[in-house]
């Protein structure tokens, strides 16, 4: 059974640093794409970020580079982003989703579709 689980979000004061985590079960890396994106009452999904099993790749929004970084944890089927010199625009409840093949570009296009698994995880940036 696929499992996805966030957390790690929290309030912070801008300028201020979180680490989320998502924790995978059901499913290996191994061949699909995995990412994070946020969302806000009312507002589409908008993707933050967006690892390839398959060679590594990472990809990221314009609005989060430079400040945001995620990776993946093989051996705890973990996908981690650690965020730094966050905004109040971060506000945003945070999810991790995947899909097949191992393509960021194929993640980020299909973004609106893709199956949620988890329930997110809240973060909340105070000005």
């Amino acid at each position: 059974e696929v499992q996805l689980v966030e957390s790690g979000g929290g309030l912070v004061q801008a300028g201020g640093s979180l680490r989320l985590f998502c924790v995978a079960s059901g499913f290996t890396f191994d061949d699909v794409a995995i990412g994070w994106f946020r969302q806000t009452p009312g507002r589409e999904r908008e993707g933050v970020s967006c690892i390839s099993g398959s060679d590594g790749s990472t990809y990221y929004a314009d609005s989060v580079k430079g400040r945001f970084t995620v990776s993946i944890d093989n051996a705890e089927n973990t996908m981690y982003l650690q965020m730094n010199n966050l905004k109040p625009e971060d506000t945003a409840r945070y999810y991790c989703a995947f899909n097949a093949g191992g393509f960021c570009s194929r993640w980020f296009r299909e973004l609106p579709y893709l199956e949620l698994w988890g329930q997110g995880t809240l973060v909340n940036v105070s000005s």
